[in-house]
């Protein structure tokens, strides 16, 4: 007897791009004066003044399908300083101690932080592995020369943003990419909080 069973459609994870921005697209150093000040950047910290409880609840939620984070040495070496101390009240602490971490960096030759893996040989190849895995979705946190990256070889499946002089997410020389609103929202605190996944190469037209 034939079974009637089907068999269960394998579905790719996906690696979403999820960062801080300044109204003017700007996603350096959100989170401290000394986070980040290449190129004399004077602005570090801006991102905590302009953040409320619904900013932080959009965030949880960004991680809901998520097990593991992609990121880059600069932003690696700060989260790796910073949460295996952090408060433990905070509801963030302990999630970011257990996710997996993946670690894109050719300067580092090991990784101590709980869960850490760093990824060897070329880095778009592994992420094309990563992405036919089994696991949920992987969150590019931070880390904005490797997202560069990926952008450049499009493997950005979705891209989710906070926006409030610097690095920019879509910088000079950025491919000109569609994009696909998926959800935009404010915040009481004037956070704007958008959605969007790549829709190819973007149409154009005249009236």
């Amino acid at each position: 007897m034939r079974s009637t069973h089907r068999r269960k459609e394998r579905t790719m994870r996906k690696i979403i791009v999820c960062t801080f921005l300044t109204l003017d697209g700007v996603m350096q150093a959100p989170g401290g004066p000394d986070e980040d000040a290449e190129s004399g950047f004077e602005h570090g910290g801006w991102q905590k003044p302009v953040a409320d409880d619904e900013v932080g609840a959009a965030i949880a939620g960004w991680y809901e399908h998520s097990d593991a984070m992609l990121l880059g040495r600069k932003t690696y070496e700060i989260f790796a300083s910073y949460w295996p101390t952090a408060d433990p009240g905070n509801p963030f602490t302990e999630r970011m101690n257990s996710m997996r971490k993946y670690v894109a960096s050719r300067s580092l030759t090991s990784v101590e932080w709980q869960n850490s893996t760093l990824l060897e040989g070329d880095i778009v190849d592994a992420l094309r592995q990563l992405k036919a895995s089994d696991g949920g979705d992987i969150n590019v946190v931070g880390s904005g020369d490797l997202a560069q990256t990926l952008m450049r070889h499009g493997i950005v499946d979705e891209y989710r943003l906070t926006i409030g002089t610097g690095k920019r997410l879509f910088a000079d020389g950025a491919i000109p990419t569609a994009l696909e609103p998926v959800s935009v929202s404010t915040t009481k605190g004037g956070t704007v909080i958008g959605v969007f996944r790549p829709g190819g190469k973007p149409s154009y037209d005249s009236y």
